[in-house]
């Protein structure tokens, strides 16, 4: 007897994608945290191209971010930490945005979409800590010396955001995942008529 198996449903392929999306993020993340050569910028990249809901791609990298930050140092939550935490969840998750953009898979969508999210993190991160913080004086000088600063830990992030993104989005492309994913899913077969 020959065993024939069903093919799973677009909704099980998609929930596959997001568990494998989240765990790669989250072992990414633990594996490496001190070059900021994590996958997070990557996985939102390619959650915004396959998922149609903003909210479900966006719940990627806010779901591995809080499971990694479980094991990692906090922000320090007391003062500015919480809106320093809610500024980094933001900007880890802005890159979804640009998944209708790469959802085509092209080569320089995604490398520009990768480096964007990097730059974006690092102005948006870097900026809020200069607001929140005592660290550097309340002035343009004190903004640039708290850019400058951050220097050493940008320097290694937009060459693992590029990676990362074109990791996924080739993966993606490999199992032929962001052709059905693309288009909304729904029990009800499309009457061509």
């Amino acid at each position: 007897m020959e065993n024939v198996s069903k093919p799973l449903s677009p909704f099980a392929v998609l929930c596959g994608v997001w568990f494998v999306l989240v765990a790669v993020s989250v072992a990414g993340r633990l594996w490496q945290p001190a070059y900021n050569v994590t996958p997070l910028a990557g996985a939102a990249i390619a959650a915004g191209a396959v998922f149609s809901s903003p909210l479900v791609a966006a719940s990627v990298p806010v779901a591995a971010l809080a499971i990694s930050n479980l094991a990692l140092p906090g922000y320090g939550l007391s003062g500015g930490g919480y809106v320093m935490a809610a500024v980094i969840y933001a900007a880890i998750s802005w890159p979804v945005l640009m998944g209708g953009m790469v959802r085509h898979g092209r080569l320089a969508t995604v490398v520009g979409g990768a480096l964007a999210s990097s730059l974006v993190f690092f102005l948006a991160t870097n900026f809020a800590h200069w607001c929140l913080s005592n660290d550097y004086p309340h002035t343009a000088a004190g903004l640039l010396g708290c850019f400058a600063a951050g220097l050493p830990f940008y320097r290694w992030m937009p060459v693992g955001d590029v990676a990362w993104s074109l990791a996924f989005m080739g993966g993606l492309a490999a199992f032929g995942v962001g052709a059905t994913a693309s288009r909304p899913i729904s029990s009800h077969p499309v009457n061509a008529a």
